[in-house]
């Protein structure tokens, strides 16, 4: 049996035999990357350049953009190296930090989207309480304890990883995982296994738990209002709902793909199944923002007859927007 101490670097089997078939999915996975950075990144401008964005429920978004650049740069690289290379290995290093990066982006993920289904249940439920309750102290400390949270308890993860002996370098995915290396373990994991599942309700389970309460409240009170409230309530929540839906299923996907026998299922399927919640969501996010959004699309949309993008919108048109 090989001894930890003498890997320097893991296989990611799950890449398998590609051919020439390798850049294609270079070309596709490089443009994927491409526009999940530059979607969020401008999503992130706009929201730092109208000060009429500055509001707690957008800076929470711009934490959400941030951590998905973030994430996403902790896979592609990677990524895209291998589909390039004909080893399809990582090192060990590196691998450690791949786990650090997707790891905390999943968890600081589920934590800032519970703390934006609190906005939104503070800013309905308690409208004329909103400003006193929701303070830039406040908001600033809400976005520090996502990142403070979620990083202290990776690192105790990857503490009890790291200290367990190693019998195989073959990882059955196309990145690292926290689980993939548990498995290759050669002694009793059981410590392990009992803190990642304290770890799954920690970073799942708790935050989808106060996200439901957020709403459940947000539904009571929206029952008894106006049509009008209702309708305003729904177009601010719906981005929202609609953006943990699609995390969400993401690490449904995720947890079955690395827990259970998936070899009936065709490769290309498996390999997206295990990349979902790290493409989609934060390719489809600013999208989702940006389109239901009024004020951010009416940004947009004046910042294009600023930079006359659009010669056909003069700036009457510009200054009604």
């Amino acid at each position: 049996m090989e001894n930890s101490t003498n890997i320097t670097s893991f296989i990611l089997a799950a890449f398998g035999e590609m051919g020439q078939i390798r850049y294609f999915y270079f070309s596709v996975i490089l443009m994927l990357y491409l526009a999940i950075i530059f979607t969020n990144s401008f999503l992130i401008g706009v929201i730092f350049a109208e000060r009429n964005l500055h509001e707690p429920m957008y800076f929470f978004l711009c934490n959400l953009a941030i951590n998905e650049v973030y994430g996403s740069t902790g896979l592609f690289p990677s990524l895209l190296a291998n589909i390039l290379s004909s080893m399809h290995d990582i090192s060990r290093d590196y691998c450690i930090v791949q786990i650090f990066c997707l790891h905390t982006y999943g968890t600081i993920e589920f934590s800032t989207l519970a703390v934006m289904a609190y906005d939104r249940y503070v800013s309905i439920c308690c409208p004329l309480q909103y400003n006193a309750i929701m303070t830039p102290s406040k908001v600033c400390a809400f976005i520090a304890l996502t990142w403070l949270y979620s990083v202290s308890r990776i690192i105790l993860t990857l503490i009890l990883t790291l200290a367990l002996p190693l019998c195989g370098n073959i990882i059955e995915k196309v990145y690292c995982d926290n689980y993939s290396l548990v498995r290759l373990a050669c002694i009793d994991t059981t410590i392990n296994n009992i803190y990642g599942m304290i770890g799954v309700v920690l970073s799942i389970i708790i935050p989808l738990l106060l996200i439901l309460y957020s709403y459940a409240k947000v539904l009571r009170i929206c029952l008894k209002a106006s049509k009008e409230s209702q309708f305003k309530a729904l177009n601010t929540c719906t981005p929202h709902l609609v953006s943990l839906v699609n995390f969400s299923v993401g690490c449904f996907f995720e947890i079955v793909q690395s827990r259970f026998n998936m070899k009936h299922v065709p490769y290309a399927a498996r390999i997206i199944i295990s990349v979902y919640f790290l493409i989609f969501p934060p390719l489809l996010n600013p999208i989702i923002y940006g389109v239901r959004i009024t004020q951010i699309r009416l940004t947009f949309k004046k910042m294009l007859c600023i930079t006359r993008l659009f010669p056909e919108l003069d700036s009457t048109e510009c200054h009604r927007s």
